[in-house]
């Protein structure tokens, strides 16, 4: 086998986050009575959300704000632009949003079937995601992932965020592996692809999305079946 050792990336690539987060905002959005407040529709406040966490999710990545600013400030931005300027209940339902969100079990077509090929055929699984550390092993454990992976590195435990070179040193260390018998599969091509050219590694962009790649990755697959092809 040219690879031993396959790193994947688990939102939006393996567990479906936008699916995920959909369905714990909507909890949310009943549990505090939103529409009480002045937030008629569902759909256009998620669509908020989903904004502000995928700009805050950036500058985290990037180093420019901390875990709490994100954590509370996505919702704290999304309520604002309904005129609810309430930082405690910001900050509330920020927590009740990730202590509902690990339980939702949404995960990509073909998921559990690609692991078990990849498996049955001897390949070492990993996952390097630059979600929480609590958060991410409550996903794998209500999902079912768990049992498919040897090791789980997050960018809490290793202190540094894909696609910072040393989150794969570090992965490397836990796993034993070292970059040319790995490989880095993701949706992100700033984080997971560039990541894994940053670690020397060959990369699998899972592009759900269908969209133009501005980063070059070793492979290109649009469905997670597409890697029988590649292993």
């Amino acid at each position: 086998m040219r690879y031993k050792h396959l790193f994947f990336d688990l939102d939006h690539t393996l567990w479906d986050f936008e699916t995920n987060a959909r369905a714990t905002l909507l909890d949310l959005y009943h549990q505090y009575d939103l529409q009480s407040r002045g937030i008629d529709d569902f759909d256009a406040f998620f669509t908020r959300y989903s904004f502000h966490n995928e700009r805050l999710w950036d500058r985290y990545t990037k180093g420019f704000i901390k875990q709490d600013e994100l954590r509370w400030k996505r919702m704290w931005l999304a309520l604002l632009d309904y005129k609810l300027a309430d930082e405690s209940l910001s900050r509330t339902m920020s927590v009740t949003f990730l202590e509902t969100l690990p339980s939702k079990k949404a995960i990509f077509p073909y998921t559990f079937e690609i692991l078990e090929y990849l498996k049955r055929k001897g390949y070492n699984l990993h996952l390097v995601t630059n979600g929480f550390e609590k958060v991410q092993h409550n996903k794998l454990q209500h999902s079912g992932l768990h049992t498919y992976f040897e090791a789980v590195i997050t960018s809490e435990a290793s202190n540094s965020l894909k696609p910072q070179k040393e989150i794969f040193d570090y992965a490397f260390q836990q796993t034993g592996a070292n970059e040319k018998e790995s490989i880095m599969i993701g949706d992100n091509l700033d984080a997971d692809i560039q990541g894994g050219i940053n670690a020397g590694m060959d990369t699998v962009f899972v592009n759900h999305l269908n969209i133009e790649a501005h980063v070059q990755p070793t492979y290109t697959i649009y469905h997670l079946k597409e890697l029988e092809d590649i292993f």
